[in-house]
């Protein structure tokens, strides 16, 4: 039985789940907690204190017991997206060749970096496209901006009030 708790941020609510021991998904869909999953704040405190401090601009790379479950190759994307340096970013192209994966297998990555089951703890937001645009983020292309702005690889946009 997976227990979860939702926690808010600067983006919005997330939800956080795993099994009391590991955290298994980090989702900015909070409807995504199934039946049958117990809430259980407390049981991820660290995970909410870590992001809190990611939010604040205070962490840089997160510290928490973690795990997935996806493919072979899912697995080998995945591990590549959790070695990304804060304020970086990497094309989809790069992280195919990052892994050894031939050229045409680029939108094999894609997908894998879309079905990542742990948004910000495995930095698929620092995934982009060749020509720098940001493409396919699950929590979606506002929050990829607003992440990459966090960490300095964006400029804030400039709002006027006319």
């Amino acid at each position: 039985m997976d227990i979860y708790t939702t926690i808010d941020s600067p983006l919005g609510e997330i939800l956080l789940a795993g099994d009391g021991s590991v955290l298994t998904r980090v989702s900015f869909d909070v409807t995504s907690a199934r039946d049958g999953w117990r809430r259980e704040p407390r049981a991820f405190a660290a995970a909410e204190r870590q992001l809190g401090e990611y939010f604040a601009g205070e962490r840089t790379a997160f510290d928490l017991p973690f795990s997935t479950r996806g493919s072979t190759f899912h697995e080998r994307v995945w591990a590549a997206v959790a070695a990304l340096p804060y304020g970086t970013t990497i094309s989809y192209g790069a992280l195919a060749a990052r892994i050894g994966a031939p050229a045409d297998r680029v939108r094999a990555v894609g997908a894998a970096v879309g079905a990542n089951p742990l948004l910000l703890v495995l930095p698929c937001h620092r995934v982009v496209a060749a020509n720098g645009a940001l493409t396919g983020y699950a929590g979606g292309l506002e929050r990829k901006h607003a992440l990459l702005t966090l960490e300095g690889v964006l400029q804030p946009q400039l709002w006027s009030a006319s």
